[in-house]
């Protein structure tokens, strides 16, 4: 089984800082991480996706998807397939 997370992050640039925090204590736990913006040349995006594979447990899951979604803009959507 494979678990997936899905990160929605609104205000960008005001929150990267709080979500990378997050991202980097559970870092041992990501083993792949994918990030979609809107951004072009002339325009930083505001909004953005963060794709994890996640290979820690349910317990580790829950506990970053907890402290992820006490950040304001930020959706948590974990996904097992």
């Amino acid at each position: 089984m494979k678990n997936i997370i899905i990160i929605s992050v609104k205000q960008r640039q005001n929150v990267a800082a709080s979500v990378q925090e997050v991202l980097t204590e559970f870092g041992c736990l990501i083993k792949t991480r994918l990030g979609i913006t809107d951004s072009s040349v002339d325009k930083c995006s505001q909004t953005g996706l963060i794709i994890l594979e996640f290979i820690g447990s349910k317990k580790e899951i829950n506990s970053m998807t907890k402290k992820l979604t006490k950040i304001k803009g930020v959706k948590v959507k974990p996904v097992s397939i």
